[in-house]
């Protein structure tokens, strides 16, 4: 095992002894992870940004800085629908029924939609900058929003209400994302900085530091211990939620971590980020030139083994894993989204 791969095997090693262990054993059949591609694509004009599996599996949805929202059954790229989002359009979510989704653009506008018939809902107005981020509470009553203004705002899902305005990052707000229980929020920031909110009375629980460059991604584990933070300092960073311990600090094997994802069983996690070094990174920017890089790296919870290394045509922002934890999808600064099979061993 390499020296990244054995530093990430001690952190989720010291991971499970602190949350009581692994979610659950790990079977035979289920101890190692291999990882084939299912499907590539290039619709958006831009680059694509979010995306997210519905919860019955059965549908892809991805956003890209075009605005287009693509519905795409399957999972193989095939689009069915596609909602424009005005000016352009970053981060997405899904209610956890999976009838409505909220977008959210460089017009500082959030908007709601029906995933049905693709028909607007409501429009969540207030920010005065480009929204980055959004998130839907597991139990479907909370939205929050936030972004270049440097606010989170948590609306009432029902009706649009807005019910708190959270203030105290010092620079843009990169992601938010509730817990499982939906009880707390979590938002990184360019300020280096992850904050723990109470989402009922918008109290700030408590403040994470750690990383030195932009906090860009966060993910919490199923269980709602563990928090997963990336960012522009090149490390994967791991912090139990009780107190706000950090757990790990390690080289993610990229440079920069845009996206980091738990699968939905816990088992495994997934980090994205450059596809490139610094030197392939301008050299591919100015020309369009090099070869597809390692952007996605899949490690085993339980021992932090290395599992599998994605090349991607260039970097990867987005991961989302399919509800029944067997595929993986990403999207890419090139405005390519890619689907791959995972198959345990």
């Amino acid at each position: 095992m390499s020296r990244r791969g054995a530093a990430l095997a001690a952190a989720l090693l010291a991971l499970a002894a602190c949350s009581g262990g692994p979610p659950e054993a790990i079977p035979a059949e289920g101890s190692a992870l291999a990882a084939s591609p299912a499907a590539r694509f290039v619709h958006h004009q831009g680059e694509a940004r979010e995306m997210a599996f519905t919860p019955d599996g059965r549908m892809l949805i991805a956003t890209g800085t075009d605005g287009r929202i693509e519905l795409m059954p399957g999972a193989t790229g095939a689009v069915w629908r596609t909602i424009q989002h005005p000016g352009g359009a970053s981060p997405l979510a899904l209610s956890p029924d999976g009838s409505l989704l909220v977008s959210g653009g460089y017009d500082g506008t959030a908007r709601i939609w029906r995933v049905a018939d693709q028909r607007p809902v409501r429009t969540l107005a207030g920010s005065t900058g480009t929204i980055w981020s959004v998130a839907w509470s597991p139990d479907g009553s909370r939205i929050a929003t936030a972004g270049e203004d440097k606010m989170i705002r948590i609306w009432d899902a029902a009706g649009g209400t807005l019910l708190h305005t959270l203030a105290g990052h010092e620079l843009n707000i990169w992601a938010v994302r509730f817990s499982p229980d939906s009880r707390l929020l979590a938002s990184g920031s360019f300020d280096h900085s992850i904050r723990l909110w109470d989402v009922a009375g918008g109290a700030l629980v408590r403040r994470l530091r750690g990383h030195d460059q932009a906090v860009v991604s966060l993910a919490w584990s199923p269980d709602g211990r563990t928090l997963a933070s990336g960012g522009d300092d090149s490390t994967l960073r791991l912090w139990r939620v009780a107190d706000g311990a950090q757990l790990a600090a390690v080289t993610g094997g990229s440079e920069h971590i845009y996206a980091v994802a738990f699968s939905p069983d816990g088992r495994w996690l997934a980090s994205g980020g450059r596809a490139r070094s610094a030197i392939g990174t301008f050299w591919h920017q100015l020309t369009g030139g090099g070869a597809k890089g390692p952007a996605v790296r899949l490690w085993r919870v339980a021992d932090g083994a290395l599992q599998a290394t994605l090349e991607e045509s260039d970097d990867v922002m987005a991961l989302a894993f399919s509800p029944d934890g067997r595929l993986l999808a990403t999207g890419a600064s090139d405005g390519t989204n890619s689907v791959w099979r995972l198959t345990p061993s």
